[in-house]
């Protein structure tokens, strides 16, 4: 059995492949999550997706006929992106499987899991229980003649048609570059963008999980030249980025620039606004001071959150929020059973720009008014030492407001910024956001400077 500490994350399942998950492991989580999540009617079945890493077929596979030692039954949907795993479990009502490491590179893979209804589980909500099952080997087996089925079913067609309804695009014909980074995307986006008025141009839509052009994480400037370089080279109106599993998005504008999140959150919460006057949205704490002003001065109700897909699933059922966005190019839709879509985010930018007329740039140019450090990362052996220690620097001062909702925030009037410990890695992640980019600067300085004299 492998270290299944080592693969149990915060918000799913993800580890080296074969030394640390392998298909005997998938196999006994598959029978664990229907012990966790269906233990009053094993005979009900769990839908299971997959991406296009060489070993996600095996691993699926495995872990299906974990569901099926049960006596549950599998919907296998095959190739899918998570947000289609998503609309799987959502439309279907059947708690899912989704197998993609992300946008972790080629030699990786995991599990994403979630309730019937697309609820995410999370260690605080399940996954520490299917943890523990899967342990023990704590669940209950049937005979081989009472095994559950085994359905193949496709699903992209409705999906694609789910989305349309959701956010049609209509007006001025479009010309889209498409960065599928060999991921999950180059499946999706064809069927999605299918009987639109938009010229697609592709990028590395060969669905491949060695990922030969680059790594599938747009949160990575790095990824992103190919894609501007061909938006300014063809006259492009936007270009898209997608991750591995395609449920994260970025945009970038006409002029190859990067369309920041906080912005992008911003456009579709005014959209959002626009249908449901006086609406609750939601935002991370580390996104800009911008997305909360805006969704103020449209109507709307901003609610402040911390980081994790998770949480911001569970915090937009509880306040019935209508969208909500993240840093990471994660955002959340009411109207998607409260799950991520980052195709959805894209209709909503397209149909924007359709819709209006205008550019992308113009369309958020007063969206993204301040200076952003983005997300800086620094390795550390003891994360609440230096949180102490930062804290201490600021604590007692008039001029700055101190909240530790997610790790340290310090805000002061023309600036803020945040420090928190990753959930996945011996990290601590810095954002830093300021009135002016020199402002901005020097905090950045400041602030490393006393990480540094702990680390």
């Amino acid at each position: 059995m492998a270290d299944l500490d080592a693969i149990f994350k915060a918000y799913d399942v993800r580890g080296l492949v074969p030394s640390q998950l392998d298909e005997e492991t998938s196999r006994t989580i598959g029978a664990a999550f229907v012990a966790e999540v269906l233990p009053d009617d094993p005979d009900s079945a769990v839908v299971v997706g997959h991406d296009m890493r060489p070993s996600s077929p095996g691993l699926a596979a495995a872990f299906a006929e974990g569901v099926r030692d049960t006596g549950a039954d599998v919907v296998l949907i095959g190739l899918a992106s998570t947000d289609e795993v998503y609309f799987a479990s959502g439309s279907l009502g059947l708690p899912g499987a989704m197998f993609t490491a992300s946008h972790n590179p080629a030699g990786y893979n995991g599990i994403k899991l979630c309730r019937a209804g697309a609820v995410a589980l999370s260690d605080a909500t399940g996954l520490d229980a299917v943890r523990r099952r899967t342990a023990e080997h704590d669940v209950v087996l049937v005979p081989p003649s009472r095994r559950g089925r085994l359905e193949q079913r496709e699903m992209t067609k409705s999906y694609a048609e789910h989305l349309h309804r959701l956010v049609p695009v209509a007006g001025r014909r479009l010309t889209v570059v498409v960065d599928a980074a060999n991921g999950m995307a180059g499946h999706t986006a064809p069927h999605v963008f299918a009987g639109l008025d938009v010229d697609i141009v592709p990028l590395y839509f060969e669905l491949d999980g060695t990922f030969p052009n680059h790594e599938p994480n747009p949160l990575d400037p790095e990824t992103l030249h190919d894609l501007q370089a061909m938006v300014v080279e063809t006259g492009a109106d936007l270009g898209l980025a997608f991750d591995g599993d395609a449920d994260r998005c970025f945009a970038v504008d006409e002029r190859g620039s990067l369309v920041s999140p906080s912005a992008l959150t911003a456009l579709i919460a005014v959209r959002a606004l626009a249908d449901d006057p006086g609406a609750r949205i939601i935002h991370n704490l580390i996104m800009s001071r911008a997305v909360p002003e805006i969704i103020e001065r449209h109507g709307g109700v901003p609610v402040r959150t911390k980081v994790g897909h998770s949480l911001i699933k569970e915090t937009m059922a509880e306040t019935n929020a209508v969208f909500g966005g993240e840093h990471s190019g994660h955002y959340y839709f009411r109207d998607f059973w409260y799950a991520d879509s980052g195709m959805l985010a894209a209709l909503h930018l397209l149909a924007a720009v359709a819709e209006t007329g205008q550019s992308v740039s113009h369309l958020v140019g007063d969206l993204d008014p301040y200076a952003s450090s983005g997300e800086i990362n620094r390795a550390v052996d003891d994360a609440d030492a230096v949180l102490r220690a930062v804290s201490a620097a600021f604590d007692g001062r008039d001029d700055v407001h101190i909240d530790r909702l997610d790790g340290l925030s310090v805000i002061s009037k023309d600036w803020w910024f945040n420090v928190r410990a990753s959930n996945t890695e011996p990290l601590l992640r810095l954002n830093v956001e300021a009135e002016t980019e020199d402002t901005m600067i020097d905090t950045v300085d400041a602030v490393l400077s006393l990480m540094r004299r702990q680390l």
